[in-house]
């Protein structure tokens, strides 16, 4: 038997331990598009392009770290403007930034911003037109610019 011919993503979930602080979050600091809650369940669905997130409350929080599930993320693309603007936002609020890379080669390169939200749930925001030979500033440069 063969195998199956999946023709799109409906969504992603992402485990939250408060729905509110979360729905507040990825409305507010990451813009994406709130769709509002699913029926009368702990869920709440939001659009970012094409693609359906639902967050979804845990019955019980969990304080989770990046180390913990091999750095299992979700990674948002976005322009050089937004990637700046996005760490200087992040520092603003006090955002807990994990990591700034600036990949040269590989699946997906370009440079890569890794935060956490509010339940602890690694995220990445995406600039793929960075090249190598570009100019590499630190977050606490790029925060400040």
């Amino acid at each position: 038997m063969g195998q199956l011919k999946i023709d799109n993503v409906t969504h992603w979930s992402i485990p939250v331990n408060n729905l509110e602080e979360s729905e507040q979050f990825y409305q507010d600091i990451l813009g994406l598009d709130y769709q509002g809650r699913l029926g009368n369940s702990n869920m709440a669905c939001f659009t970012v392009a094409e693609h359906s997130i639902l967050l979804c409350q845990r019955k019980e929080p969990v304080v989770r770290t990046p180390e913990q599930d091999n750095r299992l993320h979700h990674s948002f693309t976005v322009s050089p403007e937004v990637f700046e603007k996005g760490c200087q936002l992040f520092h603003a609020q006090g955002i807990r930034v994990v990591d700034l890379i600036y990949r040269e080669h590989g699946f997906f390169p370009g440079r890569e911003l890794y935060f956490l939200d509010p339940s602890g749930n690694l995220l990445e925001l995406r600039d793929p037109t960075w090249q190598a030979g570009m100019p590499t500033p630190t977050y606490e440069e790029l925060a400040r610019s």
